[in-house]
C-alpha cells in the first residue's frame, strides 16, 4: 500500500480515537510528552466528524477499535492478552471486545461451507440457522446434522485473509511511526507486537488448527469431574469451517439464571480456577481465553468450555519456575521466588538476588491479611511487571499469557463469588505440583527422562564419535599448521586427540547401556 493510503488510514484511526475519547486514554497510557498530547489534540480537532462513533456502552479504546473493523478488533483482543505491553488498565479495557461485530450474510456462510466441504449444504445439514454470534474472524451458526445432532458451525468471514493483510501493513506503518514520535514506546516494541499479532491471526484463520486444539484439550479435561468440551465433527470441518457439538446451557455471564437454578456459584468459581491451574501446571496446555463468553453451564452444573482459538502451552521448566514463583508468594518465601526467576534465566545474572527478593516482598507483604475482595491479581501482576522491568527481566510471551489468563479467570471467579480468594484457591494446586515434581517421584521422573534421552541418542553414538575424531584431528592439524616439518610430538598429539575421542565414545556407550537398563527398570517399577 502507498504512503498516501497508509496516511488516509491513519487519519481515520486518529479521527475515531478522538471522537470516542480513546485518544486521551491511549496517550496517557503511553506516557506521551505534553507537547505531543497538545499537538495531537489540536491536529485531530478538525478530523472529529470523520471518525466512527462506535458503541457508547463500551470503554473508550474498545469503543474506538470495534468501530474500526474486524482486524482492529482482533488486534485489540490479542493485545488484551499482553498486559506486559499494553499495561493492565488498557488490557482490561480491551477485554470487552467479545462477539460484538455485525454478522455477514447467511448466504455467504452457506457458500463458504459448500465450497470448503465439497458438498451441497442440504447433504450436510438438515437445518442451518442464521448466526448467533459474530466475532472478528468468524461467526457461529446453529445447525443440525442429517442424523439429528445439534451442532455449532463456525465460518470464517469472506475475504478475511485479504482484509487482514491490508490492515496488518497499516499496523506496521503505525508501529514505526510510534517508535519515531514516542521514544518511550520503544520499550513496548511496537513492531514486535504487530509481528506477534500477525502470527496469532495467521494460525486462527486456519480452523483446522483450532479443531486440533479443541480435540487435544478435550482429551486433557475428559477425566475432570464437572467439565466438558464439545466434540469435533472432523467430517464437517475444514480450513474455513469448524463444526462442533452444540454447547447447551446458560452463559456463565447470566448470573440470574444460574442463581435461579440453585447452583453453588462459589464452588463453581473454585472448580474453574483449579481446573485452569491444574491444566497449566500438570499438562502445560491451557485454555487462554477463559472469559465468560466462552463458558456455559449445563443443566447438571457441568461447565462447558469452547472456542479454542487462543491456547497456551508452557514447557516443564517454565511450569516449574511459575510454580516456584507462586509458591514463594503463597508461603511468603520471597527469596525462593526470586531464586526461581534467576534459575529460569528470567533475570540477568549480574543482578542481586537478595535485592530482587526484597522487591518481591514489597509486592507480597501488603496483601497479607487483607480481605479476599481487596486483593486484585491484576494489581499484583502490574506491580510484578514494574519490578521485573527494573531488574531487566526479558519478556516471556508464554509466561505473560499464563499470568494474563490467571487475571481473566480470577475476574470470572469473582463474578460468581465476590469474596473469592484467588490465593487460597491456588494453594492446593501449587502445593500438589511442588510435591509431585520436586519430591522423590519428581526426581525419579527426571532420571527416567534423562535415561530415555540417552536411549534415543544411543543408535547415533558411532556417527557422533566419527565426527568427534574428525574435529579433533582438524584441531590438531590447525595447531601444527605453521610447522614446516612434522615433529615427533605430532604423532603423540594426534594420538592424544584420537584417544580422547575413543574415550568419549566409550563413555557415551556406557551411558547408553546404563540408560537402556534404567529405562527398563523404571518402566517395570
Amino acid at each position: 500500500m502507498s504512503i498516501v493510503g497508509h496516511l488516509a488510514r491513519l487519519i481515520r484511526i486518529a479521527a475515531t480515537f478522538r471522537r470516542t475519547g480513546a485518544l486521551s486514554f491511549a496517550l496517557k497510557e503511553a506516557d506521551a510528552p505534553g507537547w505531543l498530547k497538545s499537538g495531537l489534540w489540536l491536529a485531530t480537532a478538525p478530523l472529529w466528524p470523520f471518525g466512527a462513533r462506535g458503541d457508547a456502552a463500551l470503554p473508550p479504546v474498545s469503543r474506538a477499535i470495534s468501530a474500526l473493523g474486524p482486524a482492529y478488533v482482533k488486534f485489540g483482543q490479542v493485545l488484551s492478552t499482553r498486559p506486559d505491553i499494553a499495561g493492565v488498565a488498557l488490557s482490561q479495557d480491551l477485554s470487552y471486545l467479545q462477539d460484538r461485530l455485525p454478522p455477514f450474510s447467511t448466504k455467504e456462510a452457506r457458500r463458504t461451507v459448500e465450497s470448503e466441504l465439497g458438498q451441497p449444504l442440504s447433504a450436510l445439514f438438515r437445518r442451518f440457522d442464521p448466526p448467533i454470534a459474530a466475532a472478528s474472524i468468524a461467526q457461529v451458526h446453529p445447525a443440525e446434522t442429517m442424523d439429528g445432532r445439534k451442532v455449532a458451525v463456525k465460518v470464517l468471514r469472506p475475504r478475511i485473509e485479504r482484509g487482514f493483510a491490508r490492515d496488518i501493513a497499516a499496523f506496521y506503518f503505525v508501529a514505526r511511526l510510534m517508535q519515531r514520535l514516542l521514544p518511550k514506546s520503544r520499550r513496548l516494541k511496537p513492531e514486535e507486537v504487530v509481528r506477534h499479532f500477525e502470527g496469532v491471526v495467521t494460525r486462527e484463520m486456519d480452523l483446522r488448527i483450532e479443531a486440533a486444539a479443541g480435540s487435544e484439550f478435550g482429551e486433557i479435561v475428559a477425566d475432570e469431574q464437572g467439565f466438558r468440551t464439545p466434540s469435533i465433527l472432523w467430517g464437517c470441518s475444514a480450513k474455513r469451517v469448524l463444526t462442533t457439538d452444540w454447547a447447551e446451557g446458560d452463559r456463565m455471564a447470566d448470573l440470574a439464571a444460574l442463581k435461579a437454578r440453585g447452583l453453588d456459584l462459589p464452588e463453581m468459581a473454585l472448580r474453574l480456577v483449579r481446573l485452569f491451574l491444574r491444566t497449566a501446571l500438570r499438562d502445560g496446555y491451557f485454555h487462554a481465553d477463559m472469559h465468560q463468553g466462552n463458558l456455559k453451564v449445563a443443566a447438571d452444573g457441568t461447565v462447558l468450555l469452547y472456542d479454542f482459538g487462543i491456547m497456551g502451552r508452557i514447557d516443564r521448566n517454565t511450569r516449574r519456575a511459575y510454580a516456584e514463583i507462586l509458591y514463594g508468594f503463597l508461603s511468603r518465601d520471597y527469596l525462593r521466588g526470586a531464586q526461581a526467576h534467576f534459575d529460569a534465566g528470567y533475570v540477568p545474572r549480574d543482578k542481586d538476588v537478595h535485592q530482587f527478593a526484597q522487591a518481591l516482598r514489597s509486592i507480597g507483604e501488603p496483601i497479607v491479611g487483607q480481605q479476599a475482595s481487596d486483593i486484585s491479581m491484576a494489581k499484583v501482576l502490574q506491580q510484578l511487571f514494574d519490578v521485573t522491568e527494573q531488574f531487566g527481566m526479558q519478556t516471556r510471551p508464554e509466561l505473560i499469557l499464563l499470568q494474563r489468563t490467571m487475571v481473566v479467570v480470577e475476574g470470572v471467579a469473582r463474578s460468581l463469588d465476590p469474596e473469592f480468594d484467588m490465593w487460597e484457591a491456588a494453594r492446593p494446586e501449587v502445593e500438589r505440583y511442588m510435591l509431585e515434581n520436586l519430591g522423590p517421584a519428581g526426581a525419579a521422573r527426571n532420571v527416567l527422562d534423562g535415561a530415555r534421552l540417552l536411549g534415543r541418542l544411543g543408535p547415533r553414538l558411532p556417527e557422533i564419535a566419527e565426527k568427534i575424531v574428525a574435529m579433533t584431528e582438524n584441531w590438531a592439524q590447525d595447531a601444527d599448521a605453521p610447522s614446516a616439518a612434522p615433529s615427533p610430538q605430532d604423532g603423540r598429539r594426534g594420538g592424544f586427540w584420537r584417544g580422547l575421542a575413543v574415550g568419549a565414545l566409550i563413555g557415551a556407550s556406557a551411558s547408553y547401556v546404563l540408560a537402556d537398563r534404567l529405562t527398563g527398570a523404571f518402566a517395570a517399577w
